[in-house]
C-alpha cells in the first residue's frame, strides 16, 4: 500500500468499532431480555388469573409493551451489529482521510478533506447526512464543527467518521447539494 495503512489498523479505530459493537450488543440483549420477561410475565399473569378467576389489570398491556419494545430494541441492536461488521470489513480496505468538519444543517455535515481548496470552484466538500436517529449522537458530531475528523467511505454513498477522543464511530450517507 505504499505507506498508507487501512483505517482498521489504527488502534483508535479498533477501540471505536468495539465501542459501537458493544452498544449494539447491549441493545440486542436488552431487547431479547424484554421479550423473555414478557413471556414470563404473561405466563405468570395467566396462572394468577386462573387462580383468582379474573384477569390481572394491566398485565396484558405490560406484556404487549414489553414485546413491542423488546422487538424494536433487538432489531435496532441487530442492525447496529450488522453495520459494525460491515464497517469493520470496509475499514480494513480503506485508509482514513483527515479533514475538517463543518456543520451545514441539523443532521448535515460537510467534510473538507486535507487539500480541499474552498476558493477552487471545482473542489467541493463531501456533504454527508448523519444516519443516527439519536439526538445525543447528532449533538456530539455537531460539537465537532470546525474540528479535525477522520472519515472513510464504507460503501456506496456511505461514510464513517470519528475524531480523536470520541469513543465511537458515526455513520453518514452522502447528501444531495441544496439547489
Amino acid at each position: 500500500m505504499g505507506g498508507v495503512h487501512p483505517a482498521a489498523d489504527d488502534p483508535h479505530t479498533r477501540t471505536a468499532l468495539e465501542g459501537y459493537r458493544a452498544g449494539a450488543l447491549r441493545w440486542l440483549a436488552g431487547g431479547v431480555m424484554a421479550v423473555v420477561l414478557a413471556v414470563l410475565l404473561g405466563a405468570a399473569a395467566v396462572g394468577v388469573a386462573e387462580d383468582r378467576g379474573r384477569p390481572l389489570p394491566l398485565a396484558g398491556t405490560v406484556v404487549v409493551v414489553l414485546v413491542v419494545g423488546g422487538v424494536v430494541a433487538a432489531g435496532a441492536g441487530l442492525g447496529a451489529l450488522l453495520r459494525a461488521l460491515r464497517w469493520r470489513r470496509a475499514l480494513a480496505a480503506v485508509p482514513w482521510q483527515r479533514g475538517l468538519l463543518r456543520i451545514a444543517g441539523p443532521a448535515i455535515v460537510a467534510f473538507e478533506p486535507e487539500g480541499y481548496d474552498e476558493w477552487d470552484p471545482d473542489d467541493e466538500p463531501v456533504r454527508l447526512r448523519l444516519v443516527s436517529t439519536s439526538v445525543w449522537r447528532t449533538r456530539q458530531v455537531q460539537g465537532l464543527d470546525g474540528g479535525e475528523v477522520r472519515a472513510a467511505p464504507v460503501g456506496s454513498h456511505r461514510w464513517v467518521l470519528t475524531a480523536e477522543g470520541l469513543p465511537t464511530l458515526y455513520g453518514a450517507r452522502t447528501a444531495r447539494r441544496p439547489r
